[in-house]
């Protein structure tokens, strides 16, 4: 189970698919990978789900597929042979999620208050869906809520949007978020999947937040004086650091030759870890000699691997 939940943490949103017609089944999933999330929630809420899930896991056996709206034991076990890696329900049903413990199912129930929580992590549950997100109190609420369980992480569903994604994806207790704006009926219904290709892949890019953070210029021992000109003639505050010189917070002087033939350019991101996970899937590789982990492990900074324009590049995380 937790392999399958890091796997989804690291994609960061769950497309939550209501399917009526099975024809569309794969075509869609193949827009979703191809936008940049190659992981779905097929709701049982049509008769057409469970044909759907075969479909897909026959055709796109690596696709990260699971089923949501699951309310009885019986269809839990008709998804997992369908070929759901997972199942998502929409409240806490005591006999439905320990079915799928006992049985060895990732299962993420839906909860919204303390008691539904608690009831959750006795039954040894690590992640709950926190559900209807919004109508429910939002990312204050669940601020608030989830307080008390140190252990307990999130996948809120329910009126996230592009709007509101960011905030609760930086939220650290929240994995991932389950939404269908990227894939609402009207996109399904008209089979526009090129429309669903670029939603997904404006969902991605503001999950990512990627932004210019600062460029670092090797200087062979002039970083100082370099700062004091830009300070000199731009107005700029320069800041000292034990290996540079911040002209700005944008430049910054290395005292000695550093990282890269010129210098770094370093790029912010809401997630570092998130953001290496889409990043590997496009097809760029990473220094993990460079990677730094903050005191809880989580990742927070790491190089590419490669030279850009004579530059060597670093993700880190967003303040």
């Amino acid at each position: 189970m937790q392999a399958i939940l890091e796997r989804i943490g690291k994609i960061g949103i769950v497309p939550v698919v209501v399917i009526d017609d099975a024809d569309k089944a794969v075509p869609l999933t193949r827009a979703l990978e191809e936008g940049g999330l190659p992981c779905a929630e097929i709701t049982f809420r049509t008769a057409q789900a469970l044909e759907s899930l075969q479909r897909i896991h026959r055709e796109m056996p690596n696709f990260l597929i699971g089923a949501g709206t699951v309310i009885s034991a019986q269809q839990a076990d008709e998804a997992v042979s369908a070929g759901a890696s997972f199942i998502v329900s929409p409240g806490f049903n005591p006999s439905v999620v320990k079915h799928c413990v006992d049985k060895g199912i990732p299962v993420v129930p839906g909860c919204a208050t303390p008691s539904d929580m608690e009831k959750a992590l006795e039954l040894g549950l690590k992640t709950v869906k926190f559900f209807p997100a919004e109508q429910a109190g939002g990312l204050a609420y669940l601020k608030a809520v989830s307080a008390p369980y140190t252990s307990l992480t999130f996948m809120p569903t329910g009126g996230i949007d592009a709007v509101n994604l960011t905030g609760y994806a930086k939220f650290d207790k929240v994995i991932a978020c389950g939404g269908s704006w990227m894939v609402n009926k009207t996109l399904i219904h008209t089979g526009d999947f090129e429309g669903i290709r670029e939603s997904c892949r404006d969902a991605v890019a503001i999950l990512l937040g990627f932004s210019m953070v600062h460029i670092g210029v090797n200087t062979d021992n002039s970083a100082k004086s370099a700062a004091e000109f830009f300070a000199q003639a731009f107005g700029f505050s320069p800041r000292e650091t034990s290996a540079s010189v911040f002209s700005n917070e944008s430049i910054e002087f290395m005292n000695n030759i550093g990282r890269g033939t010129h210098g770094h350019i370093a790029i912010g991101t809401n997630n570092v870890e998130r953001a290496k996970f889409h990043l590997e899937n496009r097809g760029v590789a990473f220094d993990e000699t460079t990677a730094r982990h903050n005191t809880q492990g989580k990742l927070v900074f790491i190089y590419l691997k490669d030279e850009i324009a004579g530059f060597a590049v670093h993700l880190t995380t967003k303040a």
